[in-house]
């Protein structure tokens, strides 16, 4: 997942899910330092940090680990902070779908009209819940498009319209509205679930990595 630390998870045909972390609006949003061997402290684990090292450097600085707050750390909605956390995937590949013909587990979708649609890495074994297909975004190119059909274990399926998609073109599930990418609070209004609970279920799945 992203949130500016950036995670890639294997993906069928080798690619790879996405999840990242900015240092820099991270730091922007709270004081952090570098590990001793002045690797980034922000991958010292699959998080970015563990719960004990991030007290301590908290110590170091003069700081209260128990007053630190999550919310303001990631920029998640309602805390007044840029948003630092993304969910990012590849396009595989897009393939014509006639009018009438459905996509995914149940045909739960079926075309209106011709289209385009593409299959992109990132299912609900990487976070991207299951509630979201026919139901929200993603951002391609800077363009939005919708997940339709049933968002499987480790894909979904896009309708791209007459948009056209490179293999290996980077899908953003969700990130910086001001860049242009769905927010957090979208996938709340469409899964029933808070940011927080969202975040957490970004899988194991998703490797994990850091956005300079």
């Amino acid at each position: 997942m992203t949130s500016t630390l950036p995670a890639r998870t294997p993906g069928a045909g080798g690619v790879a899910p996405v999840a990242a972390l900015s240092t820099a609006a991270l730091r922007a949003n709270a004081p952090l330092s570098l590990a001793p061997n002045g690797a980034d402290a922000l991958a010292a684990d699959a998080w970015g940090h563990g719960a004990a090292w991030v007290a301590s450097v908290l110590a170091d600085l003069g700081m209260d680990a128990a007053a630190l707050d999550p919310v303001a750390l990631y920029g998640l909605p309602g805390a007044h902070t840029r948003p630092v956390m993304s969910l990012r995937g590849r396009a595989l590949g897009t393939k014509p779908l006639l009018r009438g013909e459905g996509v995914s587990y149940g045909y739960t979708h079926r075309a209106p009209h011709d289209t385009t649609v593409a299959l992109v890495t990132g299912g609900y074994a990487q976070g991207v819940v299951r509630a979201l297909g026919n139901a929200a975004t993603v951002s391609i190119d800077g363009r939005r498009h919708r997940i339709v059909g049933r968002v499987a274990m480790d894909v979904s399926v896009v309708d791209v319209g007459d948009t056209a998609i490179t293999r290996g073109a980077e899908v953003v599930f969700f990130g910086d509205p001001a860049d242009g990418h769905p927010s957090l609070e979208e996938w709340a209004d469409a899964t029933g679930l808070t940011a927080a609970e969202i975040v957490a279920m970004v899988g194991a799945r998703a490797e994990r990595e850091v956005i300079a």
